[in-house]
């Protein structure tokens, strides 16, 4: 007997039983200019003194491109670490995704150079648009391709050259922006350490216009500092919450809070509201600066170095950005491959 419509449709909807494949991150890397631009450099240029300006962003210095530098060719050493430092070859690369908002060209895109120039010859490739919160973006697709068995090792990176597109002409914003670039690799997990927990994302359109913009006419970064810092401290501290919370945790089963690092005295007001230790807290802007999506990396990159970040350690990412765009996620830090 021919089956019906509806039994063929039940039928494509309801699949044979496949294993539960689940994501786990397994390095981190990054590269960064070699040039410094001080913050006492910027004072003196403001007419202000350091102290002021440290007091209010929290940043000393920050790595600054010069011209003829490539964003493309910071994120390809960013992710060929990456991989080297996983034990992944190349070659095995599914997915690259970039998370940027400053391509060095409007098109070719980032993510199709980052494949070429490291030799993932058999990796698809495309660009994520979402501000600050771009990396965290990516990491969500990551999960998703992996668990879903579309893609077995995806290399997510966060890059971002904003000193191109800061007005040096205003105070307010200027001392708080850098260029760099980081990654990191995920792929299945294995027996041991390391999965992609819950990951929440949010949007609210209504305020962006406002607020953080970039407009085509002079490519130059306005931003509203009040307004991004109270809806920055208060969606943040919401994502972290609903994210522990659809992981089965609470906030105190959390090693390692990881932020976005948009300025120390959101840090700060963030810890302040979720009742955070400190120590629990990475906060590495100071000789960093705020380099947009190529923030998250580098901080698990800082954690991994002073030996908070091991396999094994549950973390919580949070980022928020322009747009309005924001997220906070859980995943545990993977071991070796």
């Amino acid at each position: 007997m021919l089956e019906s419509a509806a039994e063929r449709i039940t039928s494509l909807a309801e699949p044979a039983s496949t294993p539960v494949i689940r994501a786990a991150p397994y390095s981190v890397a990054f590269a960064l200019p070699a040039r410094r631009l001080t913050t006492a450099e910027l004072a003196e240029r403001f007419g202000l003194s350091e102290e002021w300006i440290v007091s209010r962003t929290g940043v000393r210095e920050r790595p600054v491109a010069e011209a003829h530098e490539r964003l493309s060719d910071f994120a390809a050493r960013a992710g060929a670490a990456a991989l080297e430092r996983a034990g992944v070859d190349p070659a095995e690369v599914d997915l690259v995704l970039a998370a940027t908002m400053t391509a060095d060209e409007v098109t070719p895109y980032t993510a199709p150079l980052v494949a070429h120039a490291i030799g993932a010859v058999h990796a698809g490739g495309f660009d994520v648009g979402a501000a600050c919160t771009a990396f965290l973006s990516a990491v969500s697709i990551a999960a998703a391709q992996i668990e879903t068995g579309r893609a077995r090792w995806v290399l997510v990176i966060g890059a971002d050259f904003i000193t191109r597109l800061v007005d040096w002409e205003d105070r307010k914003t200027a001392p708080l922006f850098a260029d760099a670039a980081g990654a990191a690799v995920f792929g299945p997990a294995a027996s041991g350490y390391g999965y992609v927990g819950p990951i929440v994302l949010g949007a609210d359109g209504s305020q962006a216009a406002r607020a953080i913009t970039i407009e085509h006419h002079d490519r130059k970064l306005q931003m509203d500092g009040q307004e991004v810092y109270r809806h920055a401290v208060n969606r943040m501290a919401e994502a972290s919450v609903e994210a522990v919370d659809r992981a089965g945790m609470t906030l105190a089963d959390i090693d390692l809070f990881v932020y976005h690092q948009a300025n120390a005295r959101i840090t700060r007001a963030l810890g302040e509201r979720l009742g955070l230790d400190p120590a629990r807290v990475v906060d590495c802007i100071e000789n960093l600066g705020n380099s947009s999506a190529a923030t998250l990396p580098l901080a698990l990159a800082a954690a991994e170095q002073d030996g908070r970040l091991k396999p094994g350690t549950r973390v919580l990412l949070g980022a928020f950005g322009g747009g309005f765009t924001w997220g906070g996620g859980v995943i545990e830090w993977g071991g070796e491959r």
